[in-house]
């Protein structure tokens, strides 16, 4: 009887750690099969172009650099002219909506003015709203101000607080920050102002760090805000520019393509790893799952 009380716990152990084993090996693979494609743009980027995908393999000992050399200037611009735009438009987009999404997310966490519940509701609401639906109407306005080829349409949204996730985000790490700090704020006097510029945006450095990580991200990737407004070479950003290496009446440079989408998303790496754990503090401060 004393053998086997032992000997079952025993048993416990070893089938958990076996499960921890096969559950671990098991995530290993996953990651090995969603990181290839990566791997294999990063290995086709240095391979000739008539060798890209008649070999998938992403072990090959016939590797250049002509395609970097090639990409970077094959566009009639340097490459970096098409990253320098960009840089202007996530750094607008980020400033932005930094600025006019944390200035209505104060507002609708800490003051009150009448219909606030109504005009929240309906900022929620555009969330769901697809961007094709107000496409035409915006597109007119636009055209109307002149503002077409700039840089102008894909901006200036970015100041009027268009982007209700964000503000959705900042409301909650708002609404999570102790009460009695704003009060004793007002006991001394502050203004609104004062309270949110030296009081709300300090402790609100996770949720600032994860709208600009996102804005990063989503600005720099877009592809159909650039394509409707931007006409000229000169303006285009990165994810247009890569549309220029593929021509479906003429051939396609798939080794330049893919060494300058390597070099593109090098920055979204960077801003990534930078801002790694704002991103997990702030969701876990403002109760997103």
């Amino acid at each position: 009887m004393v053998g086997a009380s032992v000997d079952q716990p025993d048993a416990g152990i070893a089938r958990r750690r076996w499960m921890s084993v096969l559950k671990h090996a098991g995530l290993i693979a996953l990651s090995v099969v969603m990181v290839y494609p990566l791997i294999w743009l990063v290995v086709s980027s240095f391979k000739p172009n008539e060798k890209i995908f008649s070999d998938l393999s992403i072990f090959t000992g016939d590797l250049t650099f002509e395609n970097y050399l090639h990409g970077w200037t094959s566009q009639q611009l340097p490459f970096s002219v098409f990253l320098v735009n960009s840089s202007i438009l996530v750094l607008g987009a980020i400033v932005g909506n930094l600025i006019s999404c944390s200035l209505a997310a104060y507002a609708f966490a800490r003051l009150r003015f009448w219909g606030r519940n109504a005009f929240f509701a309906i900022m929620l609401g555009t969330i769901m709203l697809p961007f094709h639906v107000v496409l035409v109407p915006q597109f007119v306005i636009f055209r109307e101000l002149g503002w077409l080829e700039t840089f102008l349409p894909l901006i200036v949204p970015k100041f009027l607080a268009a982007d209700a996730f964000f503000i959705f985000l900042m409301v909650q790490f708002i609404r999570g920050l102790p009460k009695e700090i704003f009060e004793a704020a007002r006991i001394d006097g502050a203004g609104q102002f004062r309270i949110y510029s030296q009081i709300t945006l300090p402790l609100m450095v996770p949720a600032l760090a994860t709208t600009a990580i996102f804005t990063f991200i989503w600005t720099w990737g877009d592809f159909f805000g650039p394509l409707i407004y931007l006409r000229t070479r000169e303006n285009f950003p990165v994810s247009i520019a890569l549309k220029g290496f593929v021509d479906a009446q003429s051939s396609s440079d798939y080794g330049a393509m893919f060494a300058m989408s390597v070099v593109s998303l090098i920055p979204l790496f960077l801003a990534f790893l930078i801002g790694q754990r704002y991103l997990i503090k702030g969701f876990a401060t403002t109760g997103i799952k």
